[in-house]
């Protein structure tokens, strides 16, 4: 590790500490740069770091039918050359600046990440600026990560839970682009070339689809020109596939066979958007149900008092053309019969019971206190944070109104939601060794 390096991850260690006493007063800026470029900004200065998180709207489902895996592969070779230094020149620059760059993708959108030692700013945002805008997809790194994306596929290949998750996207989602493979298949990996990556880094990376958190050593001014060095030479508008929304297809029983000692459950419900007024009281009663993990009901039933997984869980799903409320576990296949039925029988009894008045008030408690642990704990996690509240336009004041919202939800819309939700036909899938549902 190099000193420099060496150095940010302390100062990042030592920023997760020291975040604490101080999170409950984050204050979020707006800051727009000249070229329009619009930033989310919570000043810092308890350490000299800044985090950048951006992110682009339009994802793996801008791959094009026969390239999936495209956008995957080029969020990896980022950092493999960009403008006129190829791989080994833009790492050791990289390197040499103590900056950590990375880029990742999702179904719906193209994130990116920039940390950085405030002193060091000025070289890490050029190198950004560099990927951002001229990434190159020379031949030897683009057969290279393709090459490892291809390995790591055909070392899932027999790895159950990636059977389970391309059997359930397929049932799911049918021809929709949800329910393809993010990372591709060898076959269509083979297929992109250098000019699909430059065509569809062209037709994503645009302004009017980017969305940025800021969070450190940095103060308005000097991110508005940063914002402009970064970000301001890309075009004003991107080339999107347009993507339909897409219902999961609820009602139907699905079951893989496949040659393991445990046995995969997957089941979906209906999902509430997150602009929805019925979301708090959906969230609220997820959390009771299986998202509370330890404290919830599928835990109780599922592992503590029948010793039938080791977790399971609940959880809902917001995509932006997509919905649903999913539960998964895992089990002995011996054993896949009888967990199902337990799974179930927790269903309908909060479907037509629905939680206690104590059991709301505790899940109040903790979802409203836990906020800042799982969120606000780092100022990479609160950039992130940042970027994710203005892709889900939940507007600046966010932090400080969703306690309110969380509090304002009675247990009466809570017994609604599960209700509305839980009564519906799930979709049910059962991956594992003869896997059957046997008159479940």
């Amino acid at each position: 590790m190099k000193p420099v390096t060496a150095t940010l991850v302390a100062l990042s260690l030592t920023a997760a500490v020291m975040v604490g006493p101080v999170q409950a007063a984050v204050k979020i800026q707006e800051v727009t740069s000249e070229s329009g470029v619009t930033a989310w900004l919570v000043e810092d200065y308890t350490v000299p770091i800044v985090a950048v998180n951006f992110a682009f709207e339009g994802g793996s489902t801008q791959d094009p039918v026969g390239k999936e895996g495209l956008a995957e592969l080029m969020s990896g070779l980022f950092d493999e050359g960009a403008g006129d230094m190829p791989r080994a020149a833009f790492q050791e620059a990289l390197d040499l600046s103590g900056a950590e760059m990375s880029f990742n993708v999702s179904p719906d959108a193209f994130y990116g990440s920039l940390r950085t030692l405030a002193e060091d700013r000025e070289e890490a945002f050029r190198l950004l600026r560099l990927a951002v805008n001229q990434p190159r997809f020379d031949a030897e790194p683009l057969a290279r990560i393709r090459a490892q994306m291809i390995a790591g596929i055909e070392a899932r290949a027999n790895d159950p839970d990636q059977a389970a998750s391309i059997a359930w996207a397929n049932a799911i989602y049918g021809d929709h682009p949800y329910s393809r493979r993010s990372e591709g298949t060898p076959e269509t990996l083979a297929t992109v070339t250098a000019d699909d990556l430059k065509t569809l880094h062209e037709n994503l990376f645009a302004r009017e689809n980017l969305v940025v958190g800021v969070v450190g050593a940095i103060d308005a001014e000097t991110l508005k020109a940063e914002l402009d060095r970064v970000f301001g030479a890309l075009p004003e508008k991107p080339e999107l596939r347009a993507v339909e929304r897409v219902e999961p297809k609820l009602d139907q029983e699905i079951a893989v066979s496949f040659p393991v000692p445990q046995a995969s459950l997957r089941l979906a419900f209906p999902g509430v958007e997150r602009d929805d007024p019925r979301f708090f009281a959906a969230y609220m009663m997820n959390h009771i149900l299986g998202g509370g993990t330890f404290s919830s009901w599928l835990f109780d039933e599922v592992r503590e008092k029948r010793g039938l997984a080791y977790g399971v869980g609940s959880s809902l799903v917001n995509r932006d053309h997509s919905s649903a409320l999913m539960i998964g576990t895992s089990t002995r296949a011996d054993r896949a019969g009888e967990t199902l039925a337990v799974i179930r029988d927790v269903i309908a009894r909060m479907a037509s019971e629905g939680p206690t008045e104590q059991e709301l008030a505790d899940a109040k408690s903790y979802i409203v206190g836990s906020y800042a642990i799982n969120n606000l704990d780092s100022s990479a996690a609160i950039a992130g944070t940042l970027v994710q509240l203005q892709m889900d336009d939940l507007g600046i004041d966010y932090i400080d109104r969703r306690g309110d919202f969380i509090e304002a939800v009675t247990l009466d819309e809570v017994k609604a939601a599960a209700r509305d939700l839980l009564s519906t036909q799930p979709a049910v899938m059962i991956v594992g060794p003869d896997a059957s549902f046997g008159g479940q």
